[in-house]
């Protein structure tokens, strides 16, 4: 009897063995052309899936509008961050009925909460400096996405300097940000 016991478990084994065997997990190779590996359009299409198609932009770094840079864990606008600002304040009393969309963003150092709030700051003390350089409130929106759209994806000092920005997007069409931004 106790042969026949210990034969039962074969069938199981070998079943376990076939479902392992087909895991990708297990996969020895590099996962490039492998059938069953992501490509770049399934990992747009999830990135899409949990950000929302179309809310979450990619990062510009040129255009009509200056970005405004930041140092290390501030939201203080330098000397060099206020000529940006100055001259983007310029366009926008040119272009007086142009909405904007403050967006703040952070290098990758930090929480992903503590980045989201600097972001937010960034953007609120962008909002503030325009104001006083007289572009209406009515006109700016502002929004956070903190360390998730970098500029640069590398992980220098140089990178981290130009991720650490607000970014002008005109339009202020996004549904997301607000004049009155919870981030």
């Amino acid at each position: 009897m106790k042969p026949l016991r210990s034969l039962a478990f074969i069938p199981v084994l070998a079943l376990s063995l076939s479902v392992l065997s087909g895991c990708s997990w297990f996969s020895s190779g590099s996962g490039e052309g492998e059938e069953g590996s992501l490509s770049e359009a399934d990992l747009a299409a999830q990135r899409d899936g949990r950000f929302g198609a179309g809310n979450i932009p990619t990062a510009e770094g040129e255009g009509l509008f200056r970005d405004v840079h930041f140092g290390y864990d501030s939201y203080a606008l330098e000397d060099d961050a206020r000529v940006d600002l100055e001259a983007n304040a310029r366009t926008l009393n040119e272009k007086s009925s142009m909405k904007i969309v403050l967006e703040g963003h952070c290098d990758e150092r930090g929480t992903v909460e503590y980045n989201m709030a600097l972001g937010s700051q960034r953007a609120r003390a962008v909002k503030s400096a325009l104001i006083a350089l007289g572009v209406p409130s009515s006109r700016i929106e502002t929004i956070s996405y903190g360390e998730e759209i970098p500029l640069d994806p590398g992980h220098s000092e140089e990178a981290y300097a130009k991720n650490r920005r607000v970014h002008f997007a005109a339009g202020g069409t996004n549904p997301a940000a607000s004049s009155g931004s919870k981030y």
